[in-house]
């Protein structure tokens, strides 16, 4: 089982996540964001960040494609994660360059095979994150069930306040057959002291715990 834990500003943290074998560190690109990276390092110090696991994933929302490609290439970012309202056109111009994640959004009442159809030849992968009034991550879980029994047929990440007592539930969903699909976890604010900086000692329990998963 794959990990990412997103919204990272510090580099002692990143180098920890890549020690305990988490696989993504998720940075965000987002202005509004209490996450936003840039306020905490610049673009040299996050392209000199390296490790064994470790890929960095830029978090984007409705960025000019020219600005996003900037980033990716002073940044050393391996992939993007497109989490607005970005056009299939839009992604399929990104992914020509670098991997892409798009997420989407879900609410119990949704559609989901609709909602991802467009992209499903462009995206290399999706996230399910919970809806929300803004962009960012609400830390709030959706109901996985909307997934249940789907045929994704592209691999996803599971997202949206997914936290530290969340183990039993993930060893639940990942019974079903949609969960073939299922390629990381994606873990944030739960696991936070303030937005930005990581508990961690949680952090590291969860990850032990996730990785004994069979």
């Amino acid at each position: 089982m794959r990990i990412k834990v997103c919204g990272m500003t510090q580099v002692e943290q990143i180098k920890h996540l890549d020690n305990i074998g988490v696989e993504f560190a998720g940075f965000i690109f987002y202005h509004k964001s209490p996450r936003y990276v840039f306020k905490h390092m610049p673009r040299p110090e996050i392209k000199k960040i390296r490790g064994q696991h470790i890929n960095k994933v830029g978090v984007f929302v409705n960025a000019p494609v020219e600005e996003l490609l900037e980033i990716v290439d002073e940044c050393g970012l391996q992939m993007v994660q497109l989490h607005g309202d970005e056009t299939p056109k839009y992604c399929e111009k990104v992914a020509d360059y670098v991997d892409v994640i798009k997420a989407f959004r879900l609410r119990e009442d949704d559609q989901v095979l609709w909602k991802i159809k467009d992209y499903q030849d462009i995206a290399d992968m999706f996230l399910f994150d919970t809806e929300g009034a803004g962009y960012g991550g609400t830390g709030k879980k959706f109901d996985w069930s909307v997934l249940k029994g789907l045929q994704i047929n592209k691999p996803f990440f599971l997202s949206g306040g997914i936290g530290p007592d969340d183990v039993e539930n993930i060893k639940t969903f990942i019974q079903d057959p949609v969960a073939k699909d299922l390629f990381s976890l994606d873990v944030n604010s739960k696991f936070e002291t303030i937005p930005g900086l990581k508990d961690m000692q949680a952090v590291e329990k969860f990850v032990n715990e996730i990785k004994t998963i069979k």
